[in-house]
């Protein structure tokens, strides 16, 4: 989802990102994409450079995000946000580095984006996790990308802090076993296990997380 930087709007236009190039595409959600087989007609080209990248689903019909192979959390549909979001803090922060699984149609994988799993330590769970998780740059689909093994970079100030691999998640898996006694929608977003986690964020601190064929994850931690 994006807008033109000279044309805000809270939710934007589904897009496709081709270069240095974005392609309005005609339909509402990246929900509707899917649903509708991945195709849609295309509209009005816009340079990257000048548009605002948006959460790539605003409102996701579920989270669920897991930390092993078969146990997961709901996670609160209404903290989504998305790339170079202010994440309110007045205490030290928490960062986890995760993926995510978007639904596609007819309750199978679409793509995956990054996730930036925030936490306040200073909270009681769950609602030390209930107020941010961003998502983005993009979706990719399982026809550009195999998401076992993709690289993770996490900087902070500019300056790396953590790197790895997210891989030995069985995607599929988790799923099915999301999927058991239930219906998927597009949309639903199934979140696998954290990289790492960086700890003692404070107000001013930028942090980024970049992700091999996904792209750059950003996020400030504000007062």
């Amino acid at each position: 989802m994006f807008h033109p930087v000279d044309h805000p709007m809270k939710r934007g236009w589904v897009g496709r990102i081709e270069g240095d190039r974005v392609i309005q595409l005609a339909a509402q959600t990246l929900q509707a994409f899917f649903t509708g087989g991945g195709f849609a007609r295309e509209h009005a080209v816009y340079l990257l450079s000048g548009v605002r990248l948006l959460a790539p689903i605003f409102h996701p019909p579920s989270v669920r995000v897991f930390d092993d192979q078969q146990e997961f959390a709901f996670a609160n549909p209404a903290a989504i946000m998305g790339p170079n979001a202010e994440i309110p803090g007045g205490t030290p922060m928490q960062f986890s580095p995760r993926l995510a699984a978007v639904v596609g149609a007819e309750g199978a994988l679409g793509g995956f984006t990054a996730v930036a799993d925030w936490r306040r330590p200073a909270l009681a769970p769950p609602k030390d996790r209930d107020f941010a998780l961003a998502l983005g740059p993009a979706v990719v689909t399982l026809d550009e990308l195999d998401p076992d093994g993709l690289g993770g970079v996490i900087r902070v100030a500019g300056k790396e802090l953590l790197t790895g691999r997210f891989e030995g998640f069985d995607w599929e898996a988790a799923r099915a076993f999301a999927a058991d006694g239930t219906t998927l929608w597009p949309g639903d977003l199934i979140v696998g296990p954290a990289l790492d986690m960086v700890a003692d964020l404070t107000p001013g601190s930028a942090v980024e997380l970049e992700v091999a064929g996904i792209g750059v994850l950003g996020q400030t931690v504000v007062r």
